[in-house]
This record gives C-alpha cells, sequence and structure tokens, in this order.
C-alpha cells in the first residue's frame, strides 16, 4: 500500500484529504506543521507528501528543501490556496504545484502520475 504524508494546518483539510485518499487505497499519515512533517518523514517510510505553503513556523516553501534533503527522490505535491507562490524559486523544487479545491481530480490525477 503507497504511504502518503498530508501536511497542513487545517484539520478539516487535513481530514478531508486523510478520508477521499484512504477510500483511494492509499495509507495516510498526517501531520499539521512542517517540523512535525519533518520527523515523521525522518522515521517512516513514505511514498509522497502532499504539502501546503502557509502554515505557522515554517512555510511549506521553507521545508521543502529540508524534505529533499532528507530524501531527495520522495515525490512532494505543493497543495496551496495560493496561486503566487508559484512563481517563487523554492517552489520549483516540488513535483507539482496545485490549487487547493473540493474537488480532487487534478490533485488524485497527479498523485496517480507520481507514485502509479
Amino acid at each position: 500500500m503507497k504511504r502518503i504524508l498530508v501536511v497542513d494546518d487545517e484539520e478539516p483539510i487535513r481530514t478531508y484529504l486523510q478520508e477521499e485518499l484512504t477510500d483511494d487505497g492509499y495509507e495516510v499519515l498526517m501531520a499539521a506543521s512542517a517540523p512535525e512533517a519533518l520527523k515523521i518523514i525522518e522515521k517512516e517510510n513514505l511514498d509522497l507528501v502532499i504539502l501546503d505553503i502557509r502554515m505557522p513556523g515554517m512555510t511549506g516553501v521553507e521545508a521543502l528543501p529540508r524534505i529533499l534533503g532528507l530524501k531527495e527522490n520522495l515525490p512532494v505535491i505543493l497543495n496551496t490556496a495560493y496561486s503566487q507562490y508559484q512563481q517563487d524559486f523554492m517552489a520549483w523544487a516540488a513535483n507539482a504545484y496545485i490549487i487547493k479545491s473540493f474537488d480532487l481530480t487534478e490533485l488524485k490525477a497527479k498523485i496517480r502520475e507520481l507514485i502509479p
């Protein structure tokens, strides 16, 4: 079973993604912050990370190089409500940049592409 880490400071979004992705056959781990996510990434064998950008303490853009420093081949999808971060040079290191939506068609298609 493929393992996905959902990193988002908003609990309803984490829960929604967990329910939807679990229904699709993935094992879903969750983190409410970037530092919590980094601890999980160090310890767990994961197939993909879905990473929010705007979070208190450490943003997803700040966490991205640290994630890739821990596991350079781990696919990361930036999932955010803000399109302006797409122009941020650090965001380019992600495998995908998806604008948050309750319609998860684009997100699920990208997940299937990255971890078939």
